[in-house]
């Protein structure tokens, strides 16, 4: 991730201190069991481990390494993991010699608290060719290029602020789901009165869609 030694932390975290001090059903604990190795809390990116300066909503970002025994992780344990630490994550998922960066799109709550909202990943890449670059002049723009960044063109080419384009890639996703779903109720439907209710809805939905691409 080409981050300044500075910003090294590379501290274990037993997976046990997850499942063991914190209210988890008996099927995540056993996610953390079988498809955990070991997790590092690898940097700690802040103005005071870099030269930038702090943002209006983020004071600093943690990496945290996952090694897992496959190449998968149930998005649940990430979740858990971002309520737990108070600061924004990236995270880094590592299986045999490959990884995957994610990161979580969080939106500032009530009283300093954040609401998780969608998660974005990169694909599965060879550890050399994974690269991230830490850009901004302040944090909140250090942690908006890196979801930039781990998105893809999802959210890259989109325009707006970061709060924008992330509910444009949230409504694109859900009305391609929609789409599919009615594609589908059309093709069993036997009436010619409702197939042509429902097309006209499908043309509606396709059109709204085309909008955002």
């Amino acid at each position: 991730m080409q981050l300044p030694k500075s910003t090294i932390f590379n501290r274990r975290i037993p997976k046990q201190k997850f499942y063991d001090n914190l209210p988890v059903t008996q099927e995540l604990k056993r996610v953390f069991i079988d498809q955990i190795s070991m997790i590092y809390w690898r940097n700690k990116i802040a103005p005071s481990t870099v030269n930038i300066a702090e943002g209006e909503m983020i004071t600093e970002i943690e990496v945290i390494e996952i090694h897992l025994n496959q190449p998968s992780l149930d998005r649940r344990v990430l979740k858990l993991i971002d309520k737990e630490i108070p600061y924004h994550i990236l995270f880094l998922l590592i299986h045999q010699e490959r990884g995957q960066a994610w990161i979580g799109y969080k939106e500032q709550g009530m009283a300093g608290s954040f609401k998780i909202g969608a998660y974005y990943h990169t694909q599965w890449l060879p550890m050399d060719k994974l690269s991230l670059q830490l850009e901004g002049l302040n944090m909140d723009l250090v942690y908006e290029n890196y979801v930039r960044q781990i998105a893809g063109e999802r959210l890259q080419d989109q325009p707006g602020d970061l709060k924008e384009a992330v509910a444009r890639d949230e409504r694109r996703k859900k009305l391609q789901k929609e789409i599919a779903a009615l594609e589908n109720k059309v093709r069993r439907e036997n009436q010619f009165n409702i197939q042509v209710a429902l097309n006209s809805e499908l043309k509606r939905l396709k059109k709204e869609l085309e909008g955002l691409m």
